[in-house]
């Protein structure tokens, strides 16, 4: 399923892949997937993938895409519903793959990342999981848009909740109406929790 409008068009529900090689692009230099793959591009790109590809089976999982006129994606976005999880064996399934081609160190750090940050998460909001914009096409406004898109058409009546380590993403969320729960200190990051309220 696909809207337009100019100058970008978004699309829901995209192909795992596509989604987790924007992501990849776009989170090169960001705090968190910086210490959980350390500087290796090929690291980062397989725990991409195999984190987006294990959240596509999460029943209600949301994954968007935005396409520029010239039809390169250059934004992705993940959402989780509500109480939504991966299964035991979808989640033992990431864990090897991703000690295989990312090693202990990132998987480590990726559940003590999901440990420290999912008790922030108010039980019945969607949990936006990733935003990312591709570092050629930072600065337009394609963040904005993909984000503005995604408040518009998701149903949730109990708002949205995210994380982030990266200190200059935290008042571009407040633009979207994103409210300060806390900063906790995980290792070397300094992560801002943060929630939107729905219309209840």
């Amino acid at each position: 399923m696909a809207e337009r409008s100019s100058p970008w068009h978004v699309a829901s529900a995209p192909d795992p892949g596509a989604c987790a090689d924007t992501l990849a692009a776009a989170f090169s230099h960001e705090p968190a997937v910086s210490w959980i793959c350390g500087g290796s591009r090929n690291v980062r790109a397989a725990w991409f993938e195999t984190t987006i590809r294990t959240h596509a089976t999460v029943p209600g999982a949301s994954r968007h895409t935005l396409t520029a006129p010239d039809g390169r994606t250059v934004a992705a976005a993940v959402l989780t519903p509500p109480r939504a999880r991966p299964t035991t064996q979808a989640l033992v399934s990431w864990s090897a793959r991703t000690l295989l081609r990312c090693g202990p160190p990132a998987l480590g750090r990726t559940l003590r990342y999901f440990r420290h940050t999912e008790s922030a998460a108010p039980p019945d909001a969607w949990t936006l999981e990733f935003l990312g914009v591709r570092p050629d096409a930072a600065g337009r406004g394609a963040g904005g848009f993909l984000l503005r898109h995604l408040l518009a058409t998701t149903p949730a009546p109990y708002g949205f909740f995210l994380t982030t380590a990266d200190p200059a993403n935290v008042p571009f969320y407040r633009r979207f109406g994103f409210a300060d729960l806390g900063c906790t200190a995980l290792g070397p990051l300094r992560i801002n929790a943060m929630a939107r309220p729905g219309t209840r």
